[in-house]
């Protein structure tokens, strides 16, 4: 499996920081995970374990790895995709985890784009998560942070 994952993943990504990610945030990553169907891009969502709530496969940045580095894992491990990760990061978004053990967390998401090559049948949280393919549009209505659903509305302007 790590061989597959680093077949795909990008390695080299600019650092994208939100304006207020020094203030204490716990910094992430996440993929727009995008596939061309009849020359319309869909977009997956997934749903979170806890929340059930429609969002970007993201996480933690892992240590060692670029943010898109990162951004890719986790497609893989929540959404079971594999593919092109963009180096560069599209947007940046800000959101409040709810977390049992930590409490509530701001967090600061790094957002950068994947072309899907590859979509598995089985995957890491294949047991804990939904996944979906939609227009951007239809996924835009079904997230709940702000920032995030204006990204979404406004991809097909970076496709270009």
């Amino acid at each position: 499996m790590r061989r597959l994952f680093q077949r795909f993943c990008g390695r080299t990504a600019p650092r994208c920081r939100s304006e207020d990610q020094d203030e204490g945030g716990v910094p992430q990553s996440a993929v727009l995970a995008y596939r061309w169907r009849q020359r319309e891009p869909e977009v997956i969502l997934v749903t979170s374990r806890s929340t059930r709530r429609w969002v970007l496969p993201k996480g933690n940045l892992e240590p060692g790895m670029t943010p898109a580095e990162s951004a890719a894992k986790e497609a893989f491990e929540e959404a079971g995709v594999l593919g092109t990760t963009d180096a560069r990061c599209i947007s940046t978004y800000t959101y409040v985890k709810a977390d049992e053990s930590a409490g509530r967390r701001r967090c600061h998401v790094q957002v950068f784009p994947m072309l899907v090559q590859t979509v598995c049948e089985d995957w890491p949280e294949r047991k804990q998560r939904d996944r979906v393919w939609m227009t951007p549009e239809q996924a835009a209505r079904r997230v709940d942070e702000s920032e995030l659903k204006a990204l979404l509305i406004d991809f097909r302007r970076h496709l270009q």
